[in-house]
């Protein structure tokens, strides 16, 4: 049976992504796994993970992860079932022994016969004995070979907080070398709210940022007033 193709694998991840899972067979190269067997296919990872197709063989609850080499979409021809035995022919009666004649009787010897000489047992073959536990290898192979299903590694996130010179709070997030959230602004008081939960420490170094800020933007609002009482001043003057 051919292993899957790329065309495959792509059907496979749109009908996974519709809702439904897809039906495979098993290889002659599937470990653990009967060849001919079907199964559903429950997830798919990347092909660089090398067993990335979840499947959960037909009649058991366990998923276990294969190659591309593993599965097929390609059905198997059903097998044939062996003809009837021949009914077993009667066995044949027993056949009646015919009388055994009448000795005849013994001459006298003639002479004394030297006895013979009693013949010497010979010992039986002994037979080897089974090596212990043969019958149990081929069970203990095929579990070994069982693949048990691997949980997806969890990617790790980088979350960072960013504090610029006129006391503007922003936020940004990334998974690996991946930013997945640009830096995008926050209130000060939500950063203050958020050190508190996170650790005393947290709170502590942010806090004298925060009171930075908070001054800053006070003078800044004096300065605002300021300037406002002077163009006020200077409207007065000019009059209506």
């Amino acid at each position: 049976m051919s292993p899957l193709s790329s065309d495959e694998l792509r059907g496979i991840r749109e009908e996974l992504n519709a809702g439904t899972t897809p039906t495979v067979w098993f290889t002659g190269s599937a470990v653990g796994v009967q060849e001919g067997r079907s199964g559903k296919v429950v997830a798919l990872g990347e092909p660089a993970e090398g067993d990335f197709i979840q499947v959960r063989p037909a009649g058991s609850k366990d998923v276990l992860s294969f190659s591309a080499a593993e599965v097929t979409k390609v059905k198997p021809p059903r097998k044939k079932a062996a003809p009837p035995e021949p009914p077993a022919k009667p066995a044949a009666k027993p056949r009646l022994a015919a009388p055994a004649p009448t000795p005849a009787p013994a001459k006298p010897p003639a002479a004394q016969e030297k006895p013979a000489a009693p013949a010497k047992p010979r010992p039986a073959a002994a037979s080897a004995p089974a090596p212990a536990g043969a019958s149990a290898k081929p069970a203990a192979d095929a579990a070994a070979r069982r693949k048990p299903r691997q949980a997806k590694p969890i990617g790790g996130a980088t979350v960072t907080l960013t504090a610029d010179h006129d006391g503007q709070w922003s936020v940004e997030v990334s998974t690996g070398k991946k930013r997945v959230v640009r830096p995008t602004p926050v209130a000060a008081n939500a950063v203050a709210q958020a050190a508190k939960a996170l650790h005393d420490d947290v709170a502590a170094a942010v806090e004298p940022l925060i009171d930075a800020a908070r001054e800053q933007q006070r003078v800044r609002v004096e300065q605002l007033r300021a300037e406002l009482a002077a163009a006020q001043a200077a409207l007065d003057e000019l009059g209506d």
